[in-house]
């Protein structure tokens, strides 16, 4: 059995603080705004946080929104003040993390980045430190809702996958279970009591939460009748017709990982300057553009069509499993309520529908 342990409400607060001594602690907080959000922050002794499913998903621990790839300036040797050479640092920004109360899918979202960016020929070194350094608590879910879909994808409410400790709410408390080895280490330092005698009533709350849940669609056709649906414009136009190209789906999404790179500063001086990586949308009608000024998708159905195909098709082409976790903020955060679960559901059964 894996290390257990059990905290109550009351007591998180002193559990965080006892994480805070050695990590930064990325907790979900409420935004009021406009509209109400609830996000990843850094916490700190006495800050307010919240268990509610975080409107955005704490993507940026790995994969910063901006980050500094490699920083350049020229020097000139003192002695020698003809000789002038270029000083580069790029030194991976990266520090001892713990993500708390993340939920299965967005931990998910982590083992998805994981493949292209650790497990291809050669491994991200910025994304593999931030990743090495990070702790994940995750909090499984009681209960499904509308624009859930994990279970399509081979998630669900307490999937381990991503995770180092899975979280599970009780009746007056909460059972902390340890995943990995990362996970047990930390648990067995954390003071918290033993929580052995509850992981039967643990179990039979993940079961319930199961049951929670409306039947999946098989979905083992997907990648090759979304794949086959490719070339088709006109199905792409008929499902993408009230779609803004926002980006909305791209910036909410825990597997996401577009990217630009651009220079700034002045290279040529001793001011230097540095390059940066930073999120990119997919869905904006300049990703594509060449320098030239030709756009290979200039149209936003086949920009939908490119998003949905790699989520789909050629991530579960080049890596065995979907790039989609099912968490549904896609769908929440859409203004005009997009549904990707619809998209991949027509292309499955497009045949049938001509018949």
């Amino acid at each position: 059995m894996s290390i257990t342990r059990f905290v109550k409400p009351e007591g998180l607060p002193a559990f965080l603080a006892h994480l805070s001594k050695e990590a930064r602690v990325l907790a979900p907080v409420v935004k009021p705004a406009d509209k109400r959000s609830v996000i990843f922050e850094p916490w700190k002794e006495g800050k307010e946080f919240t268990l509610e499913k975080a409107t955005v998903p704490a993507k940026a621990a790995v994969l910063p929104q901006c980050e500094t790839l490699v920083s350049y300036r020229k020097v000139k040797d003192p002695a020698n003040p003809q000789n002038v050479k270029l000083e580069l640092d790029d030194t991976p920004q990266a520090e001892t993390t713990v993500v708390f109360a993340a939920r299965p899918c967005d931990a998910r979202g982590y083992a998805t980045l994981d493949r292209p960016y650790l497990q291809g020929p050669i491994a991200d070194p910025y994304y593999k430190a931030r990743r090495e350094k990070l702790t994940v608590i995750t909090l499984t879910c009681n209960s499904g809702c509308n624009t859930c879909f994990c279970h399509w994808v081979g998630g669900g409410p307490s999937s381990p996958e991503g995770s180092d400790i899975l979280m599970t709410e009780l009746k007056d408390g909460y059972i902390l279970q340890g995943i990995t080895p990362k996970g047990d280490a930390l648990l067995e330092g954390s003071g918290l009591d033993d929580g052995a005698d509850r992981f039967k009533e643990m179990e039979d709350v993940r079961k319930a939460a199961w049951g929670t849940l409306v039947k999946a669609p098989n979905l083992k056709d997907a990648p090759a009748k979304v794949a086959a649906k490719f070339t088709d414009v006109d199905f792409w136009t008929r499902e993408t017709d009230r779609c803004l190209s926002c980006g909305a789906c791209t910036y909410f999404c825990p597997t996401c990982y577009c990217f630009n790179i651009t220079d700034e500063g002045e290279a040529t001086s001793e001011k230097g300057g540095r390059r940066l990586r930073s999120w990119d949308n997919c869905m904006s009608s300049l990703f594509t553009r060449e320098a030239s000024g030709h756009n290979t998708r200039v149209e936003k159905a086949l920009r939908m069509r490119n998003r949905v195909s790699h989520k789909f098709s050629t991530y579960p082409e080049n890596w065995g499993t979907f790039s989609c976790n099912g968490c549904g903020r896609c769908i929440s955060n859409c203004p005009v309520s997009l549904d990707i679960r619809q998209i991949v559901l027509d292309a499955i059964n497009a045949d049938k529908a001509a018949k």
